[in-house]
């Protein structure tokens, strides 16, 4: 007997050079096609939900099934969408993992664009998004509480992949050393400039301290191109840059003892790979990532950021590392369960 193909048509962010939206991309279509037997996957860019044309839509309607996400969709930059052609797919809809992006100084989404996403999810078959803060938003503008699952992010799930020897030895992963991997956002935040002198000054500070007082090596993890332009500042000597493939990524800041990031993906993925993170948020998705995984006290908002206050959370989440280690073990299981189920339901309606 020939095995029935299911088709997917994949609808997600196409920045390459963002390797948070990158790992969403790669995390997502793991887990579909680890857990649904058969499937052919073809990417189109989230930016059809905004802007339908005739081509993509034949080609999305010969797919069995549409997924949408995961990553932040409910952003200003994508809509409103053009429900009305989204109308058009007569496909079952899946939105998977997705969330709410408001970063700080950003306007609320207007009367159309919250229309839009109303309009949305009452066409979808399943909808799950990452966190509590994304769901209360749906809900909000109108959307039932009892369509909306809550499963993580996908790319919590991320398989990593082992890096070479050569690679080994260049980050000295091996030492013995404390190693401390630091990033920032330096990748269209129109805010990062506002605070740029607190957030480096508290960077500095604690890296030093690390550096001086623990013997410690830095790394920094490097999340977008842009980012090159800003590392400077640190002033960090023998600092190491991690740039690597999404998985190889994931698997260093599993070698890490404590991560400082900003980009959320960089946070995500170390809680993934079980290692303590604190959050310099700029967005509302930095909040509603660290209360989703029950630690509040990880995120340091950039625009309330104080002298002193990274170093003491650092010293603090260092200190209780092998605490934090063993909660971010039992709560990734606790969200695996949740992803787990949703699979099964896009199984179920794939077939």
């Amino acid at each position: 007997m020939i095995k029935k193909i299911i088709k997917i048509a994949h609808l997600h962010v196409w920045d390459q050079k963002n390797k948070g939206d990158k790992a969403i991309v790669d995390a997502t279509q793991e887990l579909l096609l680890e857990n649904i037997p058969d499937l052919e996957i073809t990417d189109f860019p989230l930016d059809l939900l905004k802007k339908m044309d005739k081509n993509s839509l034949v080609k999305i309607n010969q797919a069995d099934l549409v997924i949408i996400g995961g990553g932040g969709i409910y952003y200003c930059w994508f809509l409103p969408y053009d429900y009305q052609n989204l109308k058009k797919i007569k496909k079952p809809i899946v939105i998977f993992g997705v969330g709410y992006i408001k970063e700080i100084g950003s306007k609320r989404l207007n009367a159309d664009d919250r229309k839009s996403i109303l309009e949305l999810n009452r066409q979808t078959k399943l909808t799950a998004v990452r966190d509590y803060r994304t769901k209360k938003f749906l809900e909000d503008i109108g959307v039932p509480s009892s369509r909306v699952s809550i499963v993580g992010d996908p790319a919590i799930f991320l398989r990593e992949k082992k890096i070479s020897q050569k690679e080994e030895v260049k980050l000295n992963l091996n030492s013995e050393k404390i190693k401390i991997g630091v990033n920032l956002n330096y990748s269209g935040w129109l805010g990062f400039g506002q605070y740029e002198k607190i957030i480096i000054d508290s960077y500095r500070q604690t890296i030093r301290y690390f550096q001086n007082e623990l013997n410690a090596e830095i790394y920094y993890l490097m999340h977008h191109p842009d980012e090159k332009n800003i590392i400077g500042k640190l002033e960090v000597q023998n600092l190491k840059i991690v740039n690597l493939s999404t998985r190889k990524q994931k698997y260093v800041y599993g070698k890490m003892d404590l991560i400082i990031g900003m980009m959320l993906h960089c946070v995500v993925l170390a809680f993934g790979a079980g290692t303590p993170e604190i959050n310099v948020g700029y967005d509302l998705r930095n909040k509603s990532f660290a209360r989703f995984i029950n630690c509040s006290e990880l995120v340091l908002s950039s625009d309330k950021l104080r002298a002193g206050e990274l170093l003491k959370t650092a010293r603090e989440v260092y200190e209780k590392r092998d605490i934090y280690k063993n909660k971010f073990f039992q709560r990734k299981n606790h969200i695996w369960q949740k992803q787990k189920k949703f699979l099964e339901k896009i199984k179920a309606i794939s077939k």
